[in-house]
This record gives C-alpha cells, sequence and structure tokens, in this order.
C-alpha cells in the first residue's frame, strides 16, 4: 500500500477532477493508478497525451502487444490487468490467454512475436541492446517510424509501470476479466526462450 495520500473522487478539483472524470467515463471508476500519477495532473495529462501519438502511429495491435510484453518482464500487475482489459477490444479472449501465457507460442505473425521480443529486452537489459536489435524488426518489414513508435511504446511503459511499483500503488482488477485471463496475465514471462532476450 502506498504512503502516498492520494485524492479521493469527491476532493477531486481543476485537472484532477477532469482526469478522474474521463477515467469514470471510460471505465466506471477511477483505479488506483490514476490516482497516484495524476499527483502531478500536468504530467500525468502529458503522459496520456505521448501514449496516444504513439499508439495512434503503431496501431492499437501492436501497442498493446509491445506494453503488455514489457509490463510482464517488468513485473507491472498493474499494467497487465489494465492493458489485458484494454486488449480485448482487439484481441479475443482465447488468443490473449496463449499470448499471456507465453507470446512465442500464441499464434502471433513473426514481426509481432520480434517486436514484442524487442520489447522485453528493452525492458529488461536495455544496455545490452544492438543495432542488431532494431534491424531485426526492420527485416520483417517495420518502417524506421515503427521501430521509432515500438522502442517508445516499450520505453512509456517502463516510466509508468516502474513509477507505480516505487510507489507501492494498490492494484486494481478492470471488471470483465476472467479469473483464467487474469491468473495467465499475472503470470511471470516463461523462460523457455532465454536467447531472444539476451543477443547483443
Amino acid at each position: 500500500m502506498t504512503i502516498l495520500k492520494l485524492t479521493s473522487e469527491a476532493e477531486a478539483s481543476g485537472l484532477k477532477a477532469e482526469i478522474y472524470a474521463d477515467d469514470v467515463r471510460s471505465l466506471g471508476y477511477v483505479p488506483s493508478h490514476t490516482k497516484a500519477m495524476s499527483l502531478n495532473p500536468e504530467a500525468y495529462l502529458a503522459w496520456e497525451s505521448l501514449t496516444r501519438a504513439i499508439s495512434s502511429s503503431l496501431g492499437l495491435r501492436r501497442y498493446e502487444l509491445v506494453t503488455l510484453a514489457a509490463a510482464q518482464v517488468i513485473g507491472s500487475s498493474h499494467c497487465r490487468l489494465a492493458h489485458g482489459k484494454k486488449t480485448l477490444k482487439v484481441i479475443d479472449e482465447d488468443q490473449l490467454l496463449a499470448i499471456a501465457r507465453d507470446f512465442h507460442d500464441a499464434g502471433l505473425s513473426t514481426a509481432e512475436v520480434a517486436m514484442m521480443d524487442y520489447a522485453v529486452k528493452l525492458s529488461s537489459d536495455a544496455a545490452a541492446m544492438t543495432d542488431d536489435d532494431a534491424r531485426q524488426l526492420r527485416d520483417l518489414g517495420s518502417s524506421d517510424r515503427e521501430i521509432a513508435d515500438i522502442t517508445m511504446a516499450a520505453a512509456a511503459r517502463n516510466f509508468y509501470s516502474r513509477s507505480l511499483l516505487a510507489l507501492a500503488v494498490d492494484l486494481d482488477v478492470p471488471e470483465g476479466l476472467s479469473q483464467d485471463l487474469q491468473d495467465a496475465l499475472l503470470a511471470p514471462l516463461p523462460r523457455a526462450h532465454p536467447s531472444k532476450h539476451s543477443r547483443g
């Protein structure tokens, strides 16, 4: 539990009240992570603007796949559950269950698996990355803009996920996630593909 005093819905005013109202409209409630990160509402809105710019360029499916991969290796239950729910808009539950358990064996394209591996490596050992990591994405059809977007999506997830972990923010479970999907989303990254994450 975080030591921070979070603003309740009744106490929120100004920009913070607007942020809360957006979550109520889209989610039906205000998650703990919104309350924590909107302690600086200007920064929170800048974060929202950044992620919208990245996701609108990359496309929702690829943005969510990169986000799920980064959040898993970081160990962010908050972001795995929240983005698991968001991913159901573009991927059905059966495939999302397979992705959550091991995205290497989930019927994804080679390019999608490669970008998720890239997100895992960036999130676990960015200092070990070389031109070969980006070159693999290019060889599988990604443009320079797309490589930049994939990189920024994973790096942005590191900012948000690691902030929530550092602040010990309470975990909210979004409505509409089956127990099987919750369990799969909260499982650690499988260790069956170490070579994918250690090249370099």
